[in-house]
């Protein structure tokens, strides 16, 4: 398949999707070990195998020479890597970069939240499944609940807005979060987003039937706290569809991955922290950037493979078909 670009250089795949938004992942290491997340025990990645933040910055400028103006860090959890807010320092400076956003679990987060701010990260999503400390310990398989509630005021305490927290949906396990949850975002002023259980999990134990749906959840909250009504000037290329509470008090996003699927809007490709190219969460196949990049290439060879990757882009991931495939990397080793 060629390649295709419109007119002024933007990243287009054969669908017709324009690509602007690219995942970083910067390390597979996490500091907990969620359970649909991890296994307990896990053999990291060796760290001559981690791109530099000089490799990293090299290739996120040709990616912004195509049109990639919207950057997210992940992991692993980003925050083990060392010495994070210089890459984001580094990335910020890199011309047609207009947005740069973070993922974490929160258990570094408040003393580096000023930090990660000045230099200029302005968007921070906190992983968090459960308001209950042991709910919290059964799910990540560590302590810490409390640096992450500490983390999130300090987000909000330094400028990030909205703070959004991210939550796990998983039938039988996380419904009685729900509400809890929700209760504590708008106590809080923050962004609540609920993500469909996804078949990434490390025991091979996804059915659909352990999905909590998008449309269960907006029951949940309904009865638990009031109505919800689509949030209004919604971005059609973003995951999640928000919801904004009757009483004006607070706005809900769900990613419904599994039962809306929104592959046909998708705009993301994913770097993963051994500089591996993927234009899918659920790609079979991967690009090595890597390679190119210790390997002396240009940066028009680069462009050529970026381009390449997202013209091969398929039409979506098939989760609800008996054609999907797993892939063999683990959810912490692709990059959230």
């Amino acid at each position: 398949m060629t390649s295709m670009t419109s007119n002024d250089g933007r990243l287009i795949d054969s669908f017709g999707r324009v690509h602007n938004n690219l995942r970083i992942s910067v390390t597979d290491r996490c500091n907990i070990r969620c359970v649909y997340c991890m296994p307990e025990t896990v053999e990291f990645m060796p760290r001559a195998s981690l791109l530099s933040f000089e490799e990293i910055e090299r290739f996120v400028r040709v990616a912004a020479s195509l049109g990639i103006d919207k950057i997210r860090l992940t992991g692993g959890e980003p925050l083990v890597r060392h010495d994070l807010p210089l890459l984001v320092d580094r990335i910020a400076a890199i011309p047609g970069i207009k947005d740069i956003g973070l993922t974490t679990n929160g258990l570094l987060l408040a003393p580096m939240a000023g930090e990660l701010w000045d230099a200029g990260l302005r968007r921070i999503n906190v992983s968090l499944d459960t308001m209950d400390p042991a709910k919290f310990l059964e799910l990540t398989r560590r302590t810490g609940f409390e640096q992450v509630i500490e983390g999130i005021h300090a987000a909000k305490a330094v400028g990030f807005h909205p703070v959004k927290i991210n939550a796990i949906a998983i039938k039988g396990v996380t419904e009685e979060d729900t509400v809890p949850l929700a209760r504590f975002a708008r106590a809080h002023d923050l962004e609540l987003r609920f993500i469909e259980y996804m078949p990434l999990d490390v025991a091979n134990h996804w059915e659909r039937d352990k999905v909590l749906l998008a449309a269960e959840i907006l029951d949940l909250l309904t009865q638990g706290i009031g109505p919800l009504q689509p949030a209004p000037n919604q971005d059609p290329r973003a995951p999640a569809v928000d919801y904004d509470y009757e009483d004006g008090k607070g706005r809900v996003g769900l990613i419904a991955s599994v039962s809306r699927p929104f592959c046909m809007s998708c705009n993301r490709i994913r770097l993963t922290a051994d500089g591996k190219l993927r234009n899918c969460l659920f790609a079979l196949e991967e690009s090595d950037i890597r390679a190119l990049l210790r390997g002396n290439a240009t940066d028009a060879a680069i462009a050529r493979v970026l381009r390449e990757s997202v013209a091969g882009k398929w039409e979506g991931h098939e989760i609800n078909t008996s054609r999907f495939i797993k892939p063999e990397r683990l959810m912490h080793s692709i990059g959230g």
